[in-house]
């Protein structure tokens, strides 16, 4: 069985709105964290796709370089989240607007 682009778009697609749908209505910082990761890992997945079907290695190489600052992006932003754990002692984001007064 040959694996088309199209079944990597297909995947991809349904990945990111699995992503989209996390980030939207869970109410958990890293509820939503996970979401911005599987949404990044989706388009990962259809670069790479798109690359290895045009015989071009510069969207692996970009995609490379994406995790490297999605892995940074999580270190920050897990850091962030435990201060705030352990001032407000909860993650929901409806107990974090007091934050903007």
């Amino acid at each position: 069985m040959v694996i088309e682009i199209d079944h990597y778009i297909l995947l991809s697609t349904v990945l990111f709105c699995i992503g989209i749908t996390g980030v939207l209505v869970r109410r958990t910082i890293i509820s939503m964290f996970m979401g911005l990761e599987l949404m990044l890992n989706a388009i990962n997945i259809l670069v790479v796709a798109f690359s290895r079907f045009n015989t071009n290695a510069s969207g692996q190489v970009f995609v490379f370089f994406t995790m490297i600052v999605a892995a940074a992006e999580i270190a920050v932003g897990l850091a962030i989240l435990v201060m705030i754990y352990r001032n407000m002692r909860t993650t929901d984001i409806e107990a974090l607007r007091n934050l903007k007064n």
